[in-house]
């Protein structure tokens, strides 16, 4: 911690190999992390995706911080589950928050920057669509943090909420995690390459597949419609 930079914060690295008195706790931030980039509005910035596909890189000294099981499917399973509890646990805090403030927004006036009505659009959008809108969030930045806590707000129901938040947790921690242990076993059996050494590039492109798209989205705008008045 004596040689600590600001930048760090951005590191998935930095949380994995953390230490405290001498004592590794990578795994419990880990866990922290993705229990607050998924449902406190403060951990946006988060690096959830690199950090999960990273984790599964170092998936065995991770899992050896909570319990010491010989077998190497068994210790990144275990991760799996813990990042995915974590994951569901995070959503449940976000979609609370969002149903206590939902309250608060619906009795609120209209401003210039609040339109009551497109709370309303909101849980049409959710009644129809939430599921698949629960489960896409999970791989996408800043996304993720704010899609339980639109949930909360329109007040989508519990139940579906429920059982998208396990599914959507358990796809994202799985596929991510997974690509990661198995990528590193890959490039290094076939390849003779560590993908240890190679961290800033694979953190270069997941933030590049995962935020080029969503940028894309948002700055594409509609061509304007032409005017039949007359």
């Amino acid at each position: 911690m004596n040689n600590f930079e600001w930048k760090s914060l951005i590191d998935p690295v930095f949380y994995i190999n953390l230490e405290l008195g001498g004592v590794q706790i990578g795994l419990w931030v880990v866990l922290f992390i993705i229990f607050a980039e998924t449902g406190l509005f403060a951990g946006f910035f988060l690096p959830g995706d690199s950090l999960l596909f990273l984790a599964g890189i170092y998936s065995n000294e991770l899992v050896e911080q909570f319990i010491i099981i010989d077998g190497d499917f068994v210790n990144v399973l275990i991760l799996v589950i813990l990042v995915a509890v974590a994951g569901i646990l995070g959503n449940f805090a976000g979609y609370w928050f969002g149903a206590k403030s939902g309250v608060y927004l619906y009795n609120k006036q209209d401003t210039f920057w609040f339109k009551k009505k497109y709370l309303f659009q909101s849980k049409d959008f959710f009644e129809k669509y939430g599921g698949k809108a629960i489960i896409f969030a999970r791989f996408l930045p800043v996304f993720r943090t704010f899609a339980p806590i639109i949930a909360g707000i329109v007040a989508m129901d519990q139940k579906k909420f429920t059982f998208y938040n396990i599914v959507s947790s358990f796809v994202w921690s799985f596929t991510l995690i997974m690509s990661g242990h198995y990528l590193q076993k890959l490039f290094e059996k076939e390849l003779g390459i560590d993908l240890k050494s190679h961290i800033e590039i694979i953190i270069i492109i997941i933030v590049l597949f995962t935020t080029v798209p969503v940028l894309f989205k948002l700055l594409k705008k509609s061509p304007p419609k032409e005017d039949t008045s007359l």
